[in-house]
């Protein structure tokens, strides 16, 4: 069985986005507080830049490795349709965390004050799962995946309805190809039975023929007899 390297890369993917969320809440901290060309902020905002490379970078593997299963026979890595669907939502869900994050990072709009206060303690807690405005994107990204999985369900169950309506029409085609074929030995039948009445005729015919020629032989056998016998006695009266 072929190795799959989706596990390892995963785990090594997930501890790289909890580490961007803590740099992408340390940064938008930063910036709702220091002036836009502080240091600080911009290595804050270098930092998170690196990471977020980085963590693409991996996402790109792990999206390769979920393609590679996809290209070929799941069943060689001991999966099925449903884990190869769960591997194709995660990579999705990661690459939405890392867009909306780069978003974030490049934005222009960072002012300092108690409104951005404000915006960065609210994206703070988008990118922290125990707020409950984290709570709230994880449930939609739940629904969202629990949608996709009933539209696969949905085209899977469109899927088998098209295959059990080919079925119906072959099994049609084919049971009015039997019909064909029973009237076809039904024809068969009546020209045997037509064929079997003609021979035993010819063979009752040839018994007869047989039978008056045997009696028509015996009486001309007789008959040469009694000649010949005749013939014997006057023979015999002459001499």
């Amino acid at each position: 069985m072929s190795v799959d390297p989706y596990h390892a890369v995963q785990q090594e993917i997930q501890a790289s986005l909890q580490a961007a969320s803590q740099l992408h809440s340390s940064f938008l901290r930063i910036r709702s507080m220091a002036r836009p060309e502080s240091e600080e902020l911009m290595w804050a905002r270098n930092e998170l830049k690196a990471t977020l490379a980085t963590l693409e970078a991996d996402l790109e593997d792990l999206e390769e490795s979920v393609k590679i299963v996809e290209s070929t026979d799941a069943r060689m890595f001991g999966l099925d349709e449903t884990e190869v669907s769960k591997r194709r939502r995660y990579v999705g869900h990661v690459r939405k965390e890392i867009e909306n994050m780069r978003v974030s990072v490049n934005s222009t709009n960072a002012t300092s004050g108690p409104s951005q206060s404000r915006y960065a303690n609210s994206s703070a807690q988008e990118g922290n799962p125990s707020t409950p405005l984290g709570e709230d994107h994880q449930a939609a990204w739940a629904q969202e995946e629990q949608q996709m999985m009933i539209r696969e369900q949905d085209q899977t169950i469109d899927s088998i309805a098209g295959t059990l309506t080919t079925i119906a029409q072959q099994a049609g085609l084919m049971g009015q190809e039997i019909n064909e074929h029973n009237e076809l030995l039904t024809d068969l039948e009546g020209n045997v039975d037509a064929s079997d009445t003609k021979l035993n005729d010819a063979m009752r015919r040839m018994r007869k023929f047989l039978r008056d020629s045997e009696e028509r032989g015996s009486n001309w056998c007789i008959i040469i007899l009694m000649i010949i016998l005749m013939i014997l006695l006057l023979v015999v009266i002459l001499v």
